[in-house]
């Protein structure tokens, strides 16, 4: 069970496995792009090209859905970012359970966007936990475990990349740990339990009263999407890429101090940031230089007013 590209890695990998993959669960097929076409999940595409059935329930309380599982005869479900919270009917079909990966150091970052949050949050190292699933949010008890830092200039959308690959890894281990009887479920712990909710897109808005050191990880933490923005003389700017710069004393949060090839500088409430690569709403990504020779935009402007 899972939906998007994070999920490849590990469908993938089941089918490698000796034992058969019987179906593949995730979301129906959604308006995706500028044109908004239908788009079929990237699970399903992988599925489809290995002659999986696929399953796409509006409701996996529909009792159709769950005749319709119960028909492939799964004796383990792996899921795999697949959106939402499996009921107790579905948890108890396969008889030897279902199993997550998560993409996180549970229980730290338990929710939907535990790799966003990672790097919101400044965290130096992230990684993938194997888990028994339960009713409650990403709360059931560990299988495995597997660690990796986070790059000082890492995205969410290359650290998304990595974590997928690592993932997979690890569940292959998990479940030849769990063939041979070897492994040990253990509690998560009570002590350090955070949550990471969905990314909403006004949390992007960038606050330039906030410190450089935070609007620097904002913008990479939602980076290639929804993205971090601001505005330029009332048109919705996205940030892509940015970096800390030098502090730029007695100017105002949001006012640019340096309009250069090397980036747009722009004072913080502590320090400032270098934007590196921008995007007007409805228009391509342009790397600073490029930006500028079609875009008066000099010191003293201010963004996000």
């Amino acid at each position: 069970m899972g939906t998007p590209a994070f999920a490849c890695p590990s469908l993938e990998a089941l089918l490698a496995l000796p034992d058969p993959v019987v179906g593949v669960v995730c979301q129906p097929d959604r308006p995706r792009g500028r044109g908004l076409a239908l788009t079929a999940p990237e699970a399903k595409q992988v599925a489809l090209a290995h002659g999986v059935p696929v399953l796409q329930p509006e409701r996996l309380r529909d009792p159709a859905f769950q005749q319709a599982l119960a028909a492939l005869a799964p004796d383990l479900v792996v899921v795999a970012a697949y959106g939402k919270i499996l009921p107790r009917a579905v948890l108890d079909l396969p008889r030897h359970g279902c199993i997550n990966v998560h993409a996180s150091l549970l229980p730290r970052h338990r929710g939907a966007a535990p790799i966003a949050w990672a790097i919101l949050a400044g965290d130096d190292s992230t990684g993938v936990t194997i888990m028994a699933m339960n009713e409650e949010m990403d709360a059931g008890d560990i299988l495995l475990q597997r660690a990796t830092p986070i790059g000082p200039d890492e995205t969410c959308g290359a650290l998304t990349a990595r974590l997928a690959r690592l993932g997979a890894e690890a569940l292959v281990e998990a479940i030849a740990a769990l063939e041979a009887g070897t492994i040990r479920p253990a509690p998560q712990p009570a002590a350090g339990v955070t949550f990471a909710p969905r990314i909403t897109r006004e949390q992007g808005r960038i606050e330039w009263t906030r410190p450089a050191v935070e609007l620097e990880r904002l913008v990479r933490g939602l980076a290639p999407a929804p993205s971090a923005f601001t505005t330029l003389d009332g048109e919705v700017l996205k940030a892509h890429r940015a970096a800390l710069a030098p502090h730029a004393p007695g100017a105002p949060p949001g006012r640019v101090v340096v309009a250069s090839p090397d980036g747009i500088v722009v004072a913080t409430g502590q320090g400032a940031l270098r934007l590196l690569e921008v995007q007007l709403e409805g228009r391509r990504r342009l790397g600073a230089a490029e930006f500028l020779a079609g875009h008066h935009l000099v010191p003293g402007a201010c963004l996000g007013i």
